[in-house]
């Protein structure tokens, strides 16, 4: 896969992560749902031995940087990363601890900064307290955040057995796609405002704009997974370029005048944004009538042209963000 991925236009790889012992995985373990994606995949299935023998032999030959997902505990990670060290480039360590107490996570990742000399990352599951977990594991030694980590658990029901989509015990998995990507830029974003290491942004992105949202809150770099499982490797390659395209269209030069645009953006607001009734481009307009289906205040008619009714409209925004035109813009 790590081939593949290379060849469908990746730039960097972040391998499975791996523990002391294999992972015995439920099944089934992974489900599409709408908006989004089950798993109840764990870590690696593969014993340590085989990817110390073959798995990563085959990432490094890529010639792309090789992230070693190393997990969980403290003494795993004591263990495990000496053994990893010869192939990688840095470390990406997972917790999946979603607890207040930060202990677990800091004395793992001391004992990766103790084991190996490059760069240890460490990746963070959506904790509500996500800004003072950042600055502990930046104090700590983190060399940048990785966020967020799958969410959950979750529960999808297949509807013609009435069984769980997921084989786990409990039918619980665990939730990633496009569903979690507002959680993951709000994690980014505020993470951002507070440390100074880069964060790579994950979750849910799936096309170059998704890309540019997750750079605009402040990341420095973005993984993608579950779109490239569900729509395969090449995935890569194709979001690179509609990343370019949108900042061609934009008229921005690189991701450089971007990053961290919307923190930029916040710090000049000073109040809550009193907005009026969206404006409307005809010219972008194809008249497709789904801002008017959708309008709870039915504020909007199609006809020859697009209408707004400014006395019943009460600006919430729906119609501009269901509009795949841009035709409609909030008035501020």
């Amino acid at each position: 896969m790590c081939q593949a991925a290379a060849k469908g236009g990746a730039g960097g790889l972040v391998t499975k992560t791996i523990s002391v012992k294999p992972a015995k995985v439920p099944h089934p373990c992974m489900a599409e749902i709408r908006g989004g994606f089950l798993n109840t995949e764990l870590w690696s299935e593969l014993p340590k031995e085989q990817w110390i023998e073959t798995e990563y032999a085959m990432a490094k030959a890529t010639g792309l940087p090789v992230i070693v997902g190393l997990g969980y505990t403290a003494d795993q990670i004591r263990e495990l990363a000496p053994m990893v060290k010869p192939y990688a480039d840095a470390l990406e360590l997972s917790t999946h601890y979603v607890g207040n107490d930060i202990s677990p996570i800091i004395d793992a990742l001391r004992a990766a900064k103790k084991a190996v000399d490059v760069p240890v990352f460490m990746k963070m599951s959506p904790h509500p307290n996500i800004q003072e977990i950042a600055k502990a594991v930046e104090q700590a030694g983190a060399d940048a955040l990785v966020m967020i980590n799958s969410f959950g658990p979750c529960l999808g029901i297949d509807l013609e057995t009435g069984l769980p989509l997921m084989g786990s015990k409990e039918g619980f998995g665990w939730l990633s796609g496009a569903a979690i990507k507002p959680l993951a830029l709000r994690c980014v974003y505020d993470a951002a405002k507070v440390v100074k290491i880069p964060i790579f942004g994950v979750g849910g992105v799936a096309n170059g704009r998704d890309v540019a949202e997750m750079f605009m809150a402040g990341a420095s770099a973005v993984q993608v997974c579950t779109e490239a499982i569900l729509r395969g490797p090449t995935v890569y390659g194709k979001i690179v370029k509609g990343l370019n395209t949108f900042l061609d269209s934009h008229g921005y030069k690189s991701v450089d005048e971007i990053k961290g645009l919307t923190i930029r953006k916040m710090a000049e607001r000073s109040a809550a944004i009193v907005a009026g009734p969206p404006e409307v481009d005809m010219e972008r307009c194809v008249l497709c009538g789904v801002c008017e289906v959708s309008c709870p205040y039915s504020a909007i008619s199609v006809g020859e042209v697009l209408k707004i009714d400014k006395e019943k409209c009460f600006a919430c925004g729906l119609c501009v963000s269901r509009c795949k035109k841009l035709a409609l813009m909030m008035k501020q």
